[in-house]
């Protein structure tokens, strides 16, 4: 799926038309950089070895066609690993110390978004 349907190293919405949207209803932090709670777009540009998760200012987006990168609140490098082949793309949030992780995964592919308070 990843590097075929979904192309490698290519701002992707997230899913499948609307960018998915992610509402913090507290400041976290993605990686060093603080984000206020609030509601933002979250894209991310897959890899094969890692992928890059990004939250953007911008709402109401329909897909990446429009994604700027100027209004980036915040990026994050983060590794790729594999698990049991999922039929759907899936996001879940797990409890983590000091925070949450959002676990994204499609086919065998899987990363962990860590958000930390």
């Amino acid at each position: 799926i990843f590097g075929d349907l979904v192309p490698f190293d290519k701002v992707w919405r997230t899913g499948a038309n609307e960018a998915a949207e992610l509402t913090l209803y507290v400041d976290m932090k993605l990686g060093n950089t603080a984000v206020k709670a609030g509601t933002y777009t979250f894209y991310v540009i897959p890899g094969e070895k890692e992928w890059t998760a990004i939250i953007s200012k911008d709402l109401n987006v329909w897909g990446s066609y429009f994604y700027k990168e100027a209004n980036d609140v915040a990026r994050l490098t983060v590794p790729v690993n594999t698990g049991e082949s999922l039929d759907a793309f899936s996001i879940a949030f797990e409890e983590a110390e000091n925070g949450v992780h959002m676990h994204l995964g499609w086919g065998t592919t899987r990363i962990a978004v860590p958000f930390t308070k």
